[in-house]
């Protein structure tokens, strides 16, 4: 065997172990995708099931004390209005604090996503 011939045979080992690296990376990052979306989109889909049903017994609740305050207070319109100002006051207070709300969820995503 020559030089040049195990040059040559070397180097189409090379290659073919290029390309077995290539295929097998392909592989990993098409699951690694796969993987990524699928929980991308089951949080998303918990997300909605759990916060639509939050917001319809959120909306029972405030219903409720609307008529409980309005009845202590024999005016259902005031009720009403004092229960709007609590959300408004929530509202702000979320709003006051959604940089940290935001650092909670990204660290939170983070975690699962570089895993």
């Amino acid at each position: 065997m020559t030089v040049f011939e195990s040059i040559n045979e070397s180097s189409n080992e090379a290659v073919d172990k290029g390309e077995t690296y290539l295929k097998k990376s392909h592989e990993y990052y098409r699951l690694k995708v796969f993987q990524q979306l699928t929980s991308s989109v089951s949080l998303v889909f918990k997300a909605f099931i759990i916060g639509s049903l939050a917001l319809i017994g959120l909306m029972f609740l405030a219903v409720a004390s609307a008529i409980a305050i309005g009845n202590e207070l024999d005016s259902q319109p005031l009720g009403c209005v004092i229960v709007g100002f609590v959300f408004l006051l929530i509202s702000g207070l979320l709003y006051a604090f959604r940089k940290h709300i935001n650092n909670k969820v990204i660290q939170s995503m983070a975690k699962t996503f570089f895993n």
